[in-house]
C-alpha cells in the first residue's frame, strides 16, 4: 500500500544548472557581434548564477527588505540604510563581474556587450540589486560631460570591489552612483521640478534645497540630480560624503513601500544647502542627463529578458518533472503551445536586448549609424520587451499551478518584479511618444529600415507588416493617439528581422506566424498546430 504521507510527483530543486552555458537562445543573440562562447567570465557568472549558494541569497534579500535608520543612539542624522547580508553578497558579486561601470574603462572588445550579457544571466538570481549596479553603469556617461568630475568619478565607479564604507570617494577602494530626478509635482515631467541650485560662488558649486520624490537606491555614494539653476534646468552630481570627510547635507525622509523590488531601497529625499557640482552647462539638465537615461533604459530592456528568461526556466523545469492526467505535463499538447510559446517571447527579448548592446558598442566608438539605430530601437524596445513581461510570467507562473503562487517557488518574485521596468525611465506612454519624437528625425526611421532591409524578402508576413508601418507614419504629425500600436508593431518586425537572421528558421517561422498575424489576440498557446514545439522547447532549454 503506498504511503500517503510520502511526497511524489513534486519537481526537484532548480539547482546546478549553468545560466549562461544552457543558454542557446542568447549565445545565438550575441554571436553576430562578437564571438562570446567560450568567454570564462561570463560562464563563470553563469555556474554562481545557478549554483545553490546564489539561489539561497534571492529570496531572503527579499524578505528583509532595508531598514531606514535617520539618526544614531545619541540623536545624530545619519540617514543610513541597513541592508540583509544576502544583499551584500549580492551585491559584491555584481560588481566583482564588472556589471556597473566597468565597460567604460575597458580595453577588451566588445565590453558592453559582454557587459550586457552578464547583467542579463546575473539580473536570473534576483533582479533587485541590478538598480544601482545599473545607475552605476549609466552615470559614466553623463559624468563624461565635465571632464574633470569624470576624471574625479569614473575610475572609482568602473572599480571591481565592492565598499560599503562611508568615506570620501577617494578614500573607497569604489563607490556607487544612483539618481534623483522626478518630484512629487511632476514625475515624469522633470522640467516641472521645483528643487533649486544656488552657485555658492566657488567655482562649478552649487547649494541644492528641495526634495526628490523618487531617489533610486540612497545607500550609495554620489548621486546625479537635477534641480533648477538661475539659467534653468540643470545636472548636478551630488557626493554623500564630501572631500572633507563630512557628510553631505542627504535627508532620508523614508523608504518606499514597494509592489516589488523589495530588496531595493528607494526613497524619498530632502536637500538642506546640500553641495552640489555643475554637471554641463546650466540649463542643459536633461540634455546632459539624457545619456544615463538611455543606459539605465537598456538595462530595463536587460532585465525585463533576463526576467522572462528566468521564469520560461522555472515553468519548462517544473512540468517535466510534475505529472498529471497521465503523463508529464511537458508532454501534454495543450502545454507543450504554452510553454513553446512563452520561449519565442524569451528569445526576441533577448535578441533585441543582445542587438541594442552591440549597438552600444559601436556608437561609442564613434558609429553616427549605431548611434541612430539606438536612438530609435531602443524607446521601441523598452515600450514593447518590458510591456510584455507581466504577462510572460504570469503565463509561465502559471505553468506551476498553485505552487508557483507560494513565495518558496520564487515565481512570486519574478511577478512582483515583473512590471517594474515598465514604469522606470519612462511608462509606455512616455517610451511611446519618444518613439514618435525619434521618428521626426529621418536618420532613425532610415536605421530602422536599415535594421529591417538586412532580411528584404525572407518572409512576405515581415514585409508586409514593416509595410503597415510605413503606411502609418505617413500622418505622423496625428500620430500620438496611435502611438502604442506603432511602437508595437515596429518593435515586433525587428525582433522578427533579428529572428530571421540569428536563430532556426522554426523559431523565426513560429514568432512571425503568431505575433505578426492579423488575427493574434497576445494570448500565450495561440501557436498554430503545426508549431513543431519540442524543437522549439529543446533549443530553449535543452
Amino acid at each position: 500500500m503506498a504511503d500517503p504521507f510520502a511526497v511524489t510527483n513534486q519537481a526537484p530543486p532548480l539547482r546546478g544548472v549553468n545560466f549562461f552555458t544552457r543558454d542557446a537562445a542568447l549565445g545565438d543573440a550575441l554571436r553576430p557581434y562578437a564571438d562570446l562562447s567560450g568567454d570564462l567570465g561570463l560562464a563563470k557568472i553563469g555556474e554562481l548564477a545557478g549554483s545553490e549558494e546564489a539561489l539561497a541569497h534571492a529570496l531572503p534579500a527579499n524578505q528583509h527588505p532595508p531598514v531606514l535608520r535617520t539618526h544614531d543612539r545619541y540623536g545624530h542624522r545619519i540617514d543610513e540604510v541597513e541592508f540583509h547580508p544576502s544583499w551584500h553578497w549580492l551585491m559584491e558579486q555584481a560588481v566583482g563581474f564588472g556589471l556597473q561601470a566597468a565597460p567604460w574603462t575597458s580595453d577588451r572588445p566588445a565590453p558592453h556587450l559582454t557587459r550586457a550579457a552578464g547583467f542579463y544571466v546575473w539580473s536570473q538570481v534576483e533582479p533587485g540589486h541590478g538598480c544601482p549596479i545599473s545607475m552605476t553603469y549609466a552615470a559614466v556617461p553623463a559624468l563624461r560631460a565635465d571632464e574633470q568630475l569624470a576624471k574625479e568619478w569614473v575610475p572609482q565607479l568602473a572599480s571591481t570591489l565592492y565598499d560599503v564604507r562611508r568615506l570620501p570617494a577617494a578614500a573607497k577602494n569604489g563607490v556607487l552612483a544612483g539618481m534623483g530626478m522626478t518630484e512629487k509635482q511632476g514625475g515624469s515631467d522633470v522640467r516641472a521640478n521645483l528643487t533649486t541650485a544656488t552657485p555658492t560662488g566657488s567655482d562649478g558649486e552649487y547649494q541644492l534645497n528641495g526634495h526628490k520624490w523618487f531617489c533610486s537606491a540612497p545607500q550609495v555614494d554620489v548621486f546625479l540630480v537635477l534641480a533648477q539653476a538661475p539659467e534653468g534646468l540643470s545636472c548636478f552630481v551630488v557626493p554623500r560624503v564630501l572631500a572633507d570627510g563630512n557628510r553631505n547635507a542627504f535627508a532620508l525622509q523614508r523608504l518606499k513601500d514597494k509592489l516589488g523590488n523589495r530588496s531595493n531601497a528607494s526613497s524619498e529625499v530632502e536637500f538642506h544647502n546640500t553641495i552640489g557640482y555643475r554637471l554641463g552647462e546650466e540649463g542643459a539638465g536633461v540634455r546632459t542627463i539624457i545619456d544615463m537615461v538611455a543606459a539605465t533604459r537598456l538595462d530595463c530592456v536587460l532585465g525585463s529578458a533576463a526576467l522572462q528568461r528566468r521564469a520560461l526556466v522555472e515553468a519548462v523545469w517544473h512540468t517535466r518533472h510534475r505529472s498529471a492526467f497521465g503523463g508529464l505535463l511537458a508532454d501534454k499538447p495543450t502545454m507543450q503551445n504554452v510553454l513553446a510559446d512563452l520561449a519565442l517571447e524569451s528569445e526576441a527579448a533577448t535578441a533585441l536586448g543582445m542587438r541594442l548592446a552591440a549597438a552600444v558598442d559601436s556608437a561609442v566608438q564613434g558609429d553616427a549609424k549605431a548611434a541612430a539605430f539606438r536612438r530609435i530601437a531602443l524607446p521601441l524596445a523598452k515600450f514593447w520587451v518590458c510591456k510584455r513581461t507581466p504577462f510572460m510570467v504570469a503565463e509561465a507562473l502559471e505553468c506551476l499551478g498553485g505552487n508557483g503562487f507560494v513565495e518558496e517557488s520564487g515565481m512570486p518574485l519574478l511577478f512582483r518584479e515583473s512590471p517594474l521596468n515598465s514604469i522606470w525611465e519612462g511608462s509606455g506612454n512616455v517610451n511611446a511618444l519618444d518613439v514618435l519624437r525619434a521618428l521626426r528625425r529621418p536618420e532613425s526611421l532610415e536605421a530602422w529600415l536599415t535594421e529591417l532591409a538586412a532580411c528584404q524578402g525572407a518572409d512576405q508576413r515581415l514585409d508586409a507588416a514593416v509595410n503597415d508601418v510605413l503606411q502609418a507614419l505617413a500622418d505622423i504629425e496625428g500620430a500620438e493617439a496611435g502611438a502604442r500600436r506603432l511602437a508595437a508593431r515596429m518593435a515586433v518586425c525587428l525582433q522578427a528581422s533579428l529572428l530571421i537572421r540569428h536563430s532556426t528558421p522554426e523559431v523565426a517561422d513560429a514568432f512571425i506566424a503568431s505575433r505578426l498575424a492579423n488575427d493574434w489576440g497576445g494570448v500565450f498557446g495561440t501557436l498554430p498546430r503545426t508549431t513543431p514545439f519540442q524543437l522549439i522547447l529543446d533549443r530553449a532549454i535543452g
